[in-house]
């Protein structure tokens, strides 16, 4: 079966340049990736024509010779660029279409141009702010673009050159018979680009070190472990490459009277042991520094808890908002006077198992437990 001519198969005149060229395939290999069309035999056949087409047009020698010989060129063991060399050659031509199809790029580019790190700060705050929320101002030492070069990283009035070991492609082939290995660039490190002259101010790096001084917005209802983005303000890009981002992770500090568990609130709040016999109110405090009371009922025992409805933590973007519970303690007197002692001696012979049923009623099942020894008559 004749095949069919590389410039047919990728639409394009014969003169056509090296944008157009990556153009056309780029238009092409998008139609008829087979992802793009499941189960469609011909789509797969006609992108690999089209891949196959592209990989030896894109070749300025190998562009040369098919004009030159055609088809013949590439036979024989003459040279890539055949059926038998999709599979390395999918591999180049697939990475110039990635982005287009998946969206996802790479983070260096031609030129040398690379993306800054991310960095990542951490910041503690109260409880207190947590919910009221704040703008908080953070220092943070961070490499910026060079303004002496304009993260080109060449000293003023010169350019970066294009790599003469891989043409600026940033990685260079070899040829082992029937396959072809590629590694990144050992002159350039992957950039595509070298400095012969490199700045005075960067030594060449693009960036230098400095203080930044930036506002943090931290909005109310944020938890432990939240993380705050601030998209461009990490490390600068290398050669002009974009900003990463800088990430706040927030942890909150330990309270002296409340504990968080989501957006509710408790508090340990002892009481004497006369209102938690005789009842009675008590103030506790809340989160906003206010304060609020509490009825306690004649005969609370310690440990009961009581719910106080939307005085807890604001949930983040919401317009809701957790509750508090308040735990009471009974408190045991201590340091007790004579006279102290006394009456509590007198209450304690004038008490029964109605005002202590708890303690009669355990004490009458330990009796049962133990019950009458066996062999007693």
């Amino acid at each position: 079966m004749t095949k069919r001519c590389y410039y047919e198969t990728l639409e394009v005149e014969r003169d056509v340049d090296e944008s157009g060229l990556k153009s056309a395939f780029r238009k092409l290999a998008m139609k008829w990736h087979p992802d793009k069309n499941p189960g469609d035999q011909s789509s797969e056949v006609r992108f690999k024509e089209i891949n196959e087409a592209y990989e030896v047009l894109k070749d300025g020698q190998k562009r040369a010779a098919y004009d030159r010989f055609g088809h013949a060129a590439f036979e024989q063991g003459m040279g890539g660029g055949g059926a038998h060399g999709f599979g390395a050659g999918f591999a180049s031509s697939f990475s110039d279409i990635f982005e287009d199809l998946f969206g996802m790029a790479g983070q260096r580019s031609r030129g040398g141009r690379e993306r800054g790190a991310d960095l990542r700060y951490n910041m503690e705050i109260t409880l207190e702010e947590a919910f009221e929320g704040k703008t908080a101002e953070i220092h943070i030492p961070v490499s910026v673009t060079c303004e002496s070069c304009s993260g080109t990283g060449a000293k003023a009035g010169t350019r970066p050159k294009t790599c003469s070991m891989c043409g600026g492609a940033g990685r260079v082939r070899h040829a082992q018979g029937f396959f072809a290995l590629e590694r990144t660039c050992p002159g350039c490190q992957g950039r595509g680009q070298v400095i012969e002259d490199p700045c005075g101010s960067c030594s060449g790096a693009g960036r230098v070190t400095r203080d930044r001084k930036l506002s943090v917005n931290i909005p109310a209802g944020v938890e432990d472990g939240t993380r705050i983005r601030l998209a461009g303000e990490g490390e600068a890009g290398v050669r002009g490459g974009p900003s990463g981002d800088l990430y706040i992770f927030l942890s909150l500090a330990s309270h002296e009277l409340f504990q968080r568990d989501g957006a509710d609130l408790h508090c340990r709040v002892p009481i004497s042991m006369i209102t938690a016999a005789l009842g009675g109110e008590i103030e506790v405090p809340t989160i906003e520094k206010g304060k609020t009371k509490v009825k306690v009922p004649a005969g609370t025992q310690s440990g009961r808890r009581f719910r106080i409805a939307s005085k807890g933590m604001p949930v983040l973007r919401s317009r809701q908002t957790g509750d508090m519970y308040v735990q009471v303690l009974v408190e045991t007197p201590q340091n007790l006077t004579k006279r102290q002692k006394e009456l509590l001696a007198e209450f304690e012979k004038l008490s029964s198992g109605d005002t202590q049923p708890e303690a009669s009623g355990f004490f009458t099942k330990v009796k049962d437990f133990f019950g009458p020894r066996a062999g007693t008559a």
